[in-house]
């Protein structure tokens, strides 16, 4: 992190912001930059670059001219920031505003939104303190966004950047270059769409996300137009949904109790042969032909697609993806000493929109213990007086010591007595504004969320202070995320809230067994509209996580739950707990699979020149693996242990000869 971009970038700002006139290039030049070097086309293009930082952190720079004359002389061209127009307005919560707005800020459970989210929260918070809320007991409702690509094409939306990437085309099941304006991205039956302009095809279409089979590069270079009052979710309300179709699968006789539960009667006599000994004919129905491959695929050898060929031809794709990719060269790579965060290296940027959100948020909370400041902000007190000693040497071009920022903390307590204007928090960001409002739209589907007049005037009064920020809102539409089973979500729920224990039979697929337990419920979170709790489970003496959709039968027992603290981790939920005694595991990832080192909470990771990682995760039950290979279809292969690896190449062999025969 260049700390004297920072510098600068935070001088200039209080610059343009305490001048009601202007200044010129040439006396920024001399006040700011202290560039002396004579070379105007450098200077001029490190201006033009810090001009538009400032504007994507949401300052608006105004380019003032003398009467006739032209921007083109930078002589008569001079450079202010309006206060007013780049403040946030003021913007009064209540308990119950808060307690919604909590909960969608904490929606996105990772990548560039769910920053985006925290960061709005902050500007709000910056303005005054927050209410004292209570979140609903134990639930935590989360969206999963689809992998690195829903980062990228987020970046290159809200940048207006067409983007590049390979498509398995669903109508002729080739794979095919496409060029795209994109418009929005949104959710619908469980899949994330990509809605925008075609270029090849010269019109608007669709994409799938799960059907990008590249990653997604953008056209820094070119820039395009959306067409105005785009609206993804009236785009996507658009949508058929896809036909109900029929699967006849072969199946190990005794396996796959999952697959079972949901095959219906009829059909089986469609295929063209009885299936071998050992083996029964079961016809499941589907939809997407891609989701009811990737689950088939992990089943390997145990199923076999008899019917329809294009399903049969999916799984095999994914099948000889994984297959091939373990059979690539192992690249060279060493492992960091410290364990991955989800947030990205900082920048000048980043320390910059934090200084500028710790300011008001230090005026209105004056005296709070360093250490306190620090954990509001996600950072180590080291990075905190980082920025403090940045700010206090920050102020007025060549101005006295009272036109410099005036901030101690030398007894551990922080206050503020010279702010320059700096007070209010800047206006929300495309990307802020984008997640907490899509944020609080997709809680309209949450059941049992209390204060439906709450969320409906929390998202206005947001609309009002995003402003034309907040219009960009509309790109993007979040998932449904109501339970499946409303039943058994209730029961859960309800058991959390009263401490009592609950009895049930669930299946777990990766043993292919159903069992009896008991447990003591804690929180319940969701990915999407998949639905989880995180319970003591008696049967194992510790943390698992449970699916709901898994579960065959649930009721109290008639006991109180026991105390076992708070959950670990906070907020997001964890999906995975490692024990002590888990096996690590060390995986190679694509550039397309690598957000599974934060699904799984890789320990240590090493970036590769190609855009993936190598990650060593723990896991306690390693017999599945391979069906986790397979089903990622080429994103992710097992590097050590040795004999995991092998086991995983076998087992993809033999689910291959599968088809083969």
């Amino acid at each position: 992190m260049s700390v004297s971009r920072t510098e600068r970038l935070l001088n200039l700002l209080i610059a343009l912001l305490n001048t009601r006139y202007g200044l010129h290039r040439s006396e920024l030049r001399e006040k700011v930059y202290h560039d002396s070097s004579g070379n105007d086309v450098a200077f001029g293009r490190m201006f033009e670059r810090d001009k538009n930082d400032l504007r994507a952190m949401g300052f608006e720079v105004e380019t003032l001219t003398d009467l006739g004359w032209s921007e083109d002389d930078p002589a008569t061209t001079r450079y202010r920031i309006g206060k007013e127009s780049s403040r946030l307005p003021d913007v009064q919560l209540g308990p119950e505003e808060w307690t919604v707005l909590l909960l969608a800020s904490q929606l996105w459970e990772r990548a560039a939104l769910g920053t985006a989210a925290q960061s709005a929260l902050r500007k709000l918070q910056a303005s005054g303190r927050l209410a004292d809320v209570e979140l609903p007991a134990g639930v935590q409702p989360r969206i999963k966004p689809a992998g690195q690509a829903f980062d990228d094409l987020v970046a290159a939306m809200h940048a207006r950047h067409p983007v590049s990437f390979t498509y398995l085309a669903g109508s002729t099941g080739q794979e095919e270059e496409r060029r795209v304006e994109p418009w929005g991205l949104g959710s619908r039956f469980g899949q994330w769409y990509l809605m925008g302009y075609d270029r090849a095809r010269n019109a608007p279409r669709h994409f799938r996300l799960s059907r990008l089979t590249s990653a997604v590069t953008v056209l820094n270079k070119e820039h395009y137009s959306p067409p105005a009052g785009f609206n993804i979710r009236a785009e996507l309300d658009r949508l058929p949904e896809l036909p109900l179709r029929t699967a006849v699968v072969d199946v190990r006789q005794g396996r796959l109790l999952a697959l079972r539960r949901r095959a219906t009667a009829g059909g089986a006599d469609q295929a063209p042969a009885m299936p071998d000994v050992g083996w029964d004919r079961l016809v499941v129905e589907y939809r997407d032909p891609e989701v009811l491959a990737e689950e088939l695929a992990s089943y390997g050898p145990d199923a076999l697609v008899v019917a329809p060929a294009d399903l049969a031809g999916a799984v095999r794709r994914r099948l000889r993806a994984a297959a091939d990719f373990t059979s690539a060269p192992v690249p060279a790579y060493a492992f960091s000493d410290t364990r991955p965060r989800a947030a990205r290296k900082g920048t000048s940027e980043d320390q910059l929109k934090r200084m500028l959100q710790l300011v008001p948020f230090l005026v209105h909370n004056q005296g709070l213990h360093i250490r306190d400041v620090a954990k509001h902000f996600g950072v180590t007190r080291e990075e905190l007086e980082a920025d403090l000693q940045i700010l206090i040497c920050s102020g007025l071009p060549e101005g006295y010591p009272d036109d410099l920022l005036d901030i101690q903390w030398d007894d551990d307590h922080v206050y503020i007595t010279q702010d320059l204007d700096l007070n209010r928090p800047v206006r929300f960001t495309v990307a802020e504004a984008c997640a907490l409002l899509t944020g609080l739209e997709t809680l309209n589907t949450l059941p049992g969320l209390h204060g439906g007049g709450a969320l409906e005037s929390v998202t206005l009064k947001l609309l009002a202070a995003a402003g034309e920020e907040g219009l960009a809102a509309a790109s993007i539409a979040g998932p449904q995320v109501a339970p499946g089973d409303a039943a058994t979500h209730a029961t859960v729920r309800q058991a959390i809230e009263s401490g009592s224990q609950l009895h049930m039979a669930y299946l777990s697929p990766q043993r292919d067994a159903v069992t009896e337990r008991d447990v003591d419920p804690l929180r319940l979170y969701s990915l999407d509209n998949t639905w989880y709790f995180e319970a003591w489970c008696h049967l194992v003496d510790g943390l698992r996580n449970f699916r709901l959709d898994r579960i065959q039968e649930v009721r109290p027992n008639g006991r109180p739950a026991g105390t076992h603290g708070t959950p670990e981790g906070g907020v997001p939920a964890k999906l995975f707990t490692a024990n002590d005694d888990d096996t690590p595991v060390t995986v190679q990832l694509t550039r397309q699979g690598r957000g599974l080192a934060e699904d799984y909470y890789a320990e240590r990771t090493a970036e590769l020149p190609d855009g993936g990682l190598v990650a060593e995760i723990r896991f306690g039950n390693t017999a599945w693996l391979p069906m986790f290979v397979a089903q990622h279809g080429g994103m992710v292969r097992i590097l050590d242990p040795v004999g995991l690896a092998d086991a995983a190449r076998e087992w993809l062999a033999a689910s291959l000869d599968r088809y083969a025969g």
